[in-house]
């Protein structure tokens, strides 16, 4: 018996010394593992997974806001990104990543996602010699006065009524309001759509820039705007509120 199993452990050392044994059939191919999906930290590879879908393969020309622009960089801090990404916006297509708030992404993927934009699309000097509107409405808005404030900045584009105007579509329109946050339309009326030709906050006019009450005002107008089946997207602007 012992004599057997001798003989057995030797031809099976033979045989796994053998070249024919390394193309058994089922033994891996050489080549790069896959990375685990939460290992991953490169930032392009990041964006492009989770965010190019709607804000654009290089941060523009998507549906969503535009995240290339210097000028969103600038006004925009990383701890709001870091919200946004993590937890999304309520009441808009914007979901949560963060994996504590149901999504595929880690902290530090998060954070890669971050630097990333802002080593690709940051510029410091994007805002040399001007003071930009903050971020979120530090008063109250006036909706009354919002009316004539878009008159003056918005109408020339946008339009007077829900059919649009001769360079852009109808921000007053339901359906795009109920699709849009309150903080995403105070971003947009101060950065435009520089991916397609809408100017920021400075060139809404030509003799003036928008105060930062008047943007505060636009918007409040904009909000009042929405169908009253529709609830405000997220925290109401005139709260002065960040979502």
């Amino acid at each position: 018996m012992t004599r057997r199993f001798a003989r057995m452990a030797l031809t099976l050392a033979v045989l796994s010394a053998s070249p024919a044994c390394t193309h058994l059939s089922g033994k891996p191919a050489p080549g790069p593992e896959v990375p685990r999906p939460d290992s991953v930290l490169d930032p392009v590879v990041l964006y492009n997974q989770n965010c190019a879908g709607c804000h654009g393969a290089d941060g523009k020309q998507g549906p969503a806001m535009m995240l290339s622009d210097p000028v969103y960089l600038a006004i925009v801090d990383d701890d709001t990104l870091r919200t946004t990404i993590s937890k999304g916006r309520s009441g808009t297509a914007m979901s949560a990543f963060a994996q504590k708030e149901g999504g595929m992404l880690t902290d530090a993927q998060v954070t890669a996602i971050i630097h990333g934009m802002r080593e690709r699309w940051g510029k410091p000097d994007a805002l040399n010699g001007v003071t930009p509107p903050a971020y979120a409405a530090k008063a109250p808005g006036n909706a009354q006065q919002g009316r004539s404030a878009y008159a003056t900045f918005c109408a020339s584009c946008h339009g007077t009524d829900n059919r649009g105007g001769p360079k852009a579509g109808s921000v007053t329109n339901s359906s795009y309001l109920s699709l849009i946050s309150d903080q995403g339309l105070r971003t947009i009326v101060i950065t435009g759509r520089p991916d397609f030709d809408a100017p920021d906050w400075r060139d809404n006019a030509p003799d003036r820039p928008m105060s930062d009450q008047e943007v505060t005002d636009v918007v409040a107008w904009l909000i009042s705007q929405r169908p009253a089946a529709l609830p405000p997207s997220g925290t109401p602007q005139t709260t002065g509120g960040v979502h």
